[in-house]
């Protein structure tokens, strides 16, 4: 069991980010993302599983600026079918194989477990089976299913990368404007109540379900 080590290293930081959708890793952890980018060297693969013609040119744009601190960043857009994963579940766990040979990421952003979307639910699945010996955080999408819950890990993210991170996504997938869940009061919303939850230094903050953590103070 790999956990979090809170020691920098002259090594850049590997991340693995998934989604099951184009807007899915900015929503639920887009401030974290640039809160590392700006800490330490971090090298970071951006994986989006459903998407079509319209939306992979959204996510690719939002993605590469996003990630304009990394060290190294590598974005796949996949096509696979929104709303279908878990019936076309042969083909991604045989993609979920793949990134396991390809890479070995220090820490992995996935949906919470227990997201009520299919597709959410599916991809948190595979990340915890496919991924047994990794530091794994779970993000929360709101949503209409009303599945918000209690997490148990926070990162604070400072006012300005709060308002970043929603201006990038309103920038970027235009594709998304005229849905009623997908505005900026909705979004400040839940950064500003998770910040309240853990008594954020800037009053935003992200939040994430961990499993398991091993805290490691030094070396060995």
């Amino acid at each position: 069991m790999l956990g979090l080590n809170l020691l920098k290293t002259e090594q850049p930081l590997k991340v693995l980010c998934l989604g099951a959708h184009c807007d899915d890793i900015e929503i639920g952890c887009g401030g974290t993302i640039l809160e590392l980018c700006q800490s330490r060297p971090v090298d970071v693969t951006w994986v989006v599983m459903c998407s079509n013609e319209i939306r992979a040119k959204e996510a690719s744009l939002c993605a590469a600026q996003f990630l304009t601190d990394a060290e190294r960043s590598d974005v796949r857009i996949n096509k696979f079918r929104d709303g279908f994963l878990p019936y076309e579940g042969g083909q991604v766990k045989d993609y979920f194989e793949s990134l396991k040979e390809d890479i070995e990421p220090n820490l992995i952003f996935t949906h919470f477990c227990q997201d009520k979307h299919q597709d959410h639910r599916l991809l948190s699945e595979l990340t915890l089976n496919t991924f047994r010996n990794h530091f794994i955080l779970e993000y929360e999408i709101p949503k209409y299913d009303g599945d918000i819950g209690n997490p148990n890990f926070y990162l604070s993210v400072s006012k300005k990368n709060s308002l970043k991170k929603i201006q990038m996504l309103h920038q970027h997938y235009l594709s998304q404007k005229n849905k009623n869940w997908f505005t900026e009061d909705l979004f400040y919303a839940l950064m500003r109540l998770r910040g309240m939850e853990v008594n954020s230094f800037s009053n935003y903050a992200e939040a994430f379900y961990c499993h398991k953590i091993n805290l490691k103070l030094k070396e060995l």
